[in-house]
């Protein structure tokens, strides 16, 4: 006798998150998605009318909140399981999630780790938060003080040393220049800031214009450059050396990043040295080899993160990209990483 399936309820209103989401779903036999919906009001309306045994919610939803939705969720459909998955890291909105009945809260920045466990926990009446919750939610707090503040919204940069957390390769999509360098910023400033070490292998342009946002930051580049804390190489330059015959050379792709990063760690300050590491080499290898290429430089980005204490973020123009956010390239390209961040 088969398993009898568990119907699935997918509340997300970014696409390219929802497609990883009810993807990670179809690895399981027995978890079913019934529908997907973008939209908080949808999603309430859906609850009732299907009674779904789970349901993923998001918190940022247009026309009504996760947790409005989840309140109404909870009088519409009482048999229904709540997990939310959201970056929201905020200690008073997980509590105000958990005591509203949702018996899970997963980080959108380590789904890909923590997903399946968290439904798995939860499915069997357990409740499941990410670790980093409370992590993040301080380092935010401890933040907001200070007079130079660099956001960690959205890509929360390098946490304590921890076993756990491998894996840490993102990616972001971009409509312009301004919006991609709006994250690299955050996320290179952030372990500048934190005493890390950071390196960059981007275009001209690219590099540019982040010196210029650190620098507005308050950060001083110039010294982080001479103490080898910020390392600022170009795209081509650095990868033409790893391509033979069209492909990337494992060997000399892993040696060279490696060095690289070590060359960051050994500047970084702390008992746990840590290297933030963006990248927009693989978006110009999709523009020039195609796609197998470029999965193959993604495969090897996600070796570098199980060798060494580092945090990757590549980014690709959406502008390159065949078929936009609804293409297959975009959902390949979505596999390969940690999490997701759009337009």
């Amino acid at each position: 006798m088969p398993a009898p399936s568990i119907r699935v309820l997918v509340v997300e209103d970014f696409a390219g998150f929802r497609r990883f989401l009810v993807s990670t779903m179809q690895r399981r036999a027995e978890l079913q998605v019934i529908c997907e919906v973008a939209d908080g009001l949808e999603a309430v309306q859906k609850a009732q009318e299907l009674q779904p045994e789970l349901i993923l919610l998001d918190i940022g939803l247009p026309s009504l909140n996760g947790i409005e939705a989840a309140r109404q969720i909870r009088k519409l459909s009482p048999n229904s399981k709540i997990l939310f998955v959201s970056e929201n890291r905020d200690l008073d909105v997980v509590e105000k999630a958990l005591r509203l009945g949702a018996l899970g809260y997963v980080v959108k920045s380590v789904a890909a780790r923590d997903l399946l466990h968290a439904v798995e926990a939860v499915l069997q009446a357990k409740e499941f938060v990410s670790a980093s919750v409370s992590v993040s939610s301080f380092n935010d707090r401890t933040d907001e003080d200070t007079a130079d503040h660099v956001s960690e919204r959205k890509v929360g940069l390098l946490p304590p040393h921890n076993a756990e957390i491998v894996g840490d390769h993102k990616v972001v999509f971009y409509s312009d220049d301004r919006q991609l360098l709006d994250e690299v910023s955050q996320f290179i400033g952030a372990a500048l800031k934190t005493g890390n070490a950071a390196i960059v292998v981007a275009t001209e342009s690219h590099r540019d214009g982040l010196d210029r946002r650190l620098r507005a930051y308050g950060l001083d580049i110039g010294a982080a450059i001479e103490q080898c804390k910020y390392i600022a190489q170009d795209a081509a330059d650095t990868l033409s050396p790893f391509i033979v015959n069209g492909a990337l050379d494992s060997f000399r792709f892993l040696e060279g990043f490696g060095n690289l990063i070590l060359k960051g760690a050994n500047a970084a300050e702390g008992e746990h040295p840590r290297v933030a590491v963006f990248g927009e080499g693989a978006d110009l290898l999709w523009k020039r080899g195609g796609l197998n290429v470029v999965i193959q430089d993604e495969d090897l980005c996600n070796q570098l993160t199980k060798k060494y204490e580092v945090a990757i973020l590549c980014g690709y123009s959406l502008r390159n990209i065949e078929g936009g956010m609804d293409g297959d390239v975009f959902q390949r390209i979505c596999a390969e990483h940690s999490a997701v961040y759009g337009p």
